[in-house]
């Protein structure tokens, strides 16, 4: 890793000074009335709804955030909503959990997403790589079963990214950022009318950095570089009140390596020969069109993609001259048998190397009431729906040390998903609304593989949700949630004949209760949202894996059903905008994930008794606070922080991470047409883990388990200059 500068240090330290000495000595004009926060809308559900008019707990980071704190891709925001986390098993956040839900890795075929990921309408799930915050309109989280309107990709919940709409007048914008290791960041955005009925909107970014690793044993300083490009299109064509057809085009290309983990865990220099590589690339579309008649709302959403996708990692984690300088123990004489016990040269090289094709095709019709064909005497708006979803994926798994007959495991996976929906929200009178929605989806798939596995499993699943809201004031609502979310069962390919009864789990089906109050305070300045849940999870899918003691370069991965159990927790999000020049925000999660009754076979065939304990990825606490000052004088100051308790890194061993917490700050100055700011993440440059692994690595040490953590980015310096004009 480069060292940073003390004349970069010094830099940001005089700059700050000075920010503080501009903003006490400048006059301001501002008033000194506190303004009303803006309403919010959220563009995940069926219809565009105020989040505080959502009965559900929802988290939505507007523009004005993001760019606030700096924030250059979601990875950057992850940390600062509660009881969100991922896993950095890759070079980008593509696995997460919400409330302790989520998967941690995917190293075989059959995606079956726990968290759902959409990018204007598409459909990202376990692709979230893609996910560049350059022009984005919001990213909202939404927590829970979204089992009515997302189906089985949305057990946990959803994770939305909205990008801007086109304008109705011209806008042009321009971003270039440079900072730390390397980083150079190039973003454009054009928008506005072609007519009176069609615009468009057209924003293109691209961001190199390179990696925050040192390749010792090749003499690289990228082998863990990012090279990330974006393009957004979005046509809108509205020929009169009726009609609105709405096209979304995203292509996404990310050149990553992946050269993340050392022996020693010292971070940031490795040893490796043949660094990994993360890779995708994705087209995709979607088309949605409205039709606005007197009784019914009519909407299709139609949307595709084609992604290519490539993770490969030096597995052994050095070189062959690191290895043959050690002295290792020979278990593996010329039969096989375990007797030489011989002290020889280490011969180690692992090489893991899974290539992919991913394409999916989804066509949903919704039918919405109007005013005028509402039911009940006009109490109760309803829609109805039909949607199918299929995907195809194709796998190429390279592994040195595999148990396949070829060099590479080939598979086929194929899935197609048949939903019907609907829903209906009534007034019940005295301030009391009634939301029920209901979905039923079959999902049919198909699977082969060169080994000779094979299985096409269909079942049938359900989910939906009741949710009774009371308007106690014109500022506060309080609502009371019951969800039922599914996740489709599934397989596991190339296991050895002991784990035969391994072959094929169960779905999962998890029931989620939710109470909570949404507040605004203070005429609007200030607002709250308190949420308490208790989830019950039925037939848990969890992630297992053995090392082979007789054969310790050989792994075992799988999913297997643990049985039921319970989690619970709170989540609080509070924003307060003082005056003019003063706005505060913070959140906090709380979380209880643990296992109900779940035993497993470690690798020497012991029983590990793991009911009660926490689930892997699961922190009971996270986090976050944040201040904006702008003073009225152009000066511009924020100052974040987020963090995370303690958590298990696995499901199959009892490894942890450290309790950590993360110091932001962006300080800069804003003109009507330009901005500059100066930017630093976490400042107190805190090393803290986001994966872990507990096994045998290491044939000098005779394989003995051992910890091995991946960490997250250090201290980030850089400049950032923005221009725009309408």
């Amino acid at each position: 890793m480069k060292n940073y500068s003390i004349n970069t240090r010094a830099l940001f330290a005089t700059s700050c000074l000075a920010a503080s000495v501009a903003l006490l000595v400048q006059p301001s004009h501002a008033a000194a009335q506190a303004p009303a926060l803006e309403e919010i809308l959220v563009s995940a559900d069926f219809r565009a709804i105020a989040v505080t008019d959502i009965p559900a707990s929802i988290t939505v980071i507007d523009q004005q955030t993001l760019q606030d704190e700096s924030a250059r891709h979601f990875e950057d925001i992850l940390n600062s909503i509660a009881n969100l986390n991922w896993s950095g098993a890759t070079s980008r956040p593509r696995y997460f959990q919400i409330r302790g839900v989520g998967e941690q890795e995917d190293y075989q075929g059959a995606p079956n997403s726990s968290v759902g990921f959409i990018v204007d309408d598409i459909d990202m799930s376990g692709l979230g790589m893609a996910a560049s915050t350059f022009d984005l309109q919001q990213v909202e989280v939404l927590r829970g079963p979204q089992g009515t309107r997302f189906g089985a990709n949305a057990l946990a919940g959803l994770i939305h990214l909205k990008s801007n709409d086109p304008s109705d007048t011209f806008e042009f914008g321009g971003q270039a950022t440079v900072g730390d290791d390397n980083q150079r960041g190039l973003g454009i955005v054009v928008s506005g009318p072609l007519s009176e009925t069609f615009g468009y909107r057209v924003a293109l970014e691209s961001q190199q950095q390179d990696g925050f690793r040192q390749n010792d044993f090749l003499n690289q300083n990228d082998s863990n570089q990012r090279d990330e490009r974006t393009g957004r299109v979005k046509l809108r064509w509205q020929p009169n009140q009726q009609w609105q057809i709405d096209a979304n085009l995203l292509y996404a290309d990310n050149d990553n390596g992946y050269d993340a983990w050392t022996l020693d865990n010292n971070g940031f220099n490795t040893l490796t020969d043949k660094p990994g590589v993360d890779n995708q690339k994705t087209q995709a579309g979607s088309l949605k069109v409205k039709w606005l008649g007197d009784t019914v709302e009519l909407t299709s959403l139609t949307s595709a993609t084609n992604t290519d996708h490539n993770h490969a990692y030096d597995g052994d984690w050095a070189n062959p001259g690191y290895w043959a300088a050690k002295s290792c123990t020979d278990y593996y004489d010329e039969n096989n048998n375990g007797d030489d016990t011989d002290s020889i040269a280490c011969v180690y090289d692992y090489l893991w190397d899974k290539s992919a094709e991913r394409k999916t095709v989804s066509q949903e019709f919704r039918v919405v009431s109007t005013d005028n064909s509402r039911l009940f005497n006009d109490s109760t708006a309803w829609l109805a729906g039909i949607y199918l979803h299929k995907l195809d994926e194709d796998n190429d798994l390279y592994s040195e040390y595999n148990t396949y007959p070829d060099e590479v495991l080939t598979s086929d996976y194929a899935a197609t998903n048949t939903a019907i929906f609907g829903q209906t929200d009534s007034d019940l009178g005295n301030e009391y609304a009634l939301s029920i929605g209901l979905r039923t989806e079959t999902r049919s798939s198909d699977y082969t593989d060169s080994n000779g596995d094979a299985f096409a499993p269909d079942e049938s699943m359900w989910g939906g949700h009741l949710a009774l809201t009371k308007s106690l004031s014109d500022t506060q609502n309080i609502y009371a949630r019951i969800a039922r979310g599914y996740k489709a069962g599934g397989f596991n390919m190339t296991l050895p004949s002991e784990l035969a009864d391994k072959k094929e789990f169960e779905s999962e089906t998890l029931l989620n209760y939710e109470l909570g109050l949404k507040s605004f305070w203070l005429e609007g300045s200030a607002s709250t949202n308190i949420t308490l849940f208790y989830m019950e999870r039925l037939n848990q899918q969890v992630d297992a894996s053995l090392q082979d003691p007789a054969n310790p370069q050989r792994f075992i991965l799988f999913t297997e059903n643990a049985g039921s159990s319970n989690n619970y927790g709170a989540e609080f999000e509070g924003q307060w905008s003082i005056n003019e020049m003063l706005e505060v925000y913070g959140s906090l999660g709380y979380l209880q994930a643990q296992y109900g009754d779940y035993q497993y076979q470690d690798k020497y065939g012991s029983t590990v008794d793991l009911s009660g304990r926490d689930l892997a990825h699961a922190p009971r606490l996270t986090y976050s606070a944040g201040l904006t000052l702008r003073p009225g004088n152009g000066f511009f100051v924020n100052i974040n922080t987020n963090g995370k308790s303690e958590f298990y890194y696995s499901d199959s061993n009892d490894s942890k991470s450290n309790p950590f917490t993360l110091l932001n700050a962006k300080f800069g100055y804003e003109a009507q047409d330009w901005s500059a700011y100066l930017w630093g993440r976490n400042l107190t440059d805190k090393q803290y883990g986001v994966r872990g692994f507990y096994f045998g690595n290491e044939p000098d040490i005779d394989w003995a388990d051992k910890q091995y953590i991946r960490f997250g980015d250090p201290r980030q310096i850089g400049v950032t200059f923005n221009l725009s004009f309408n």
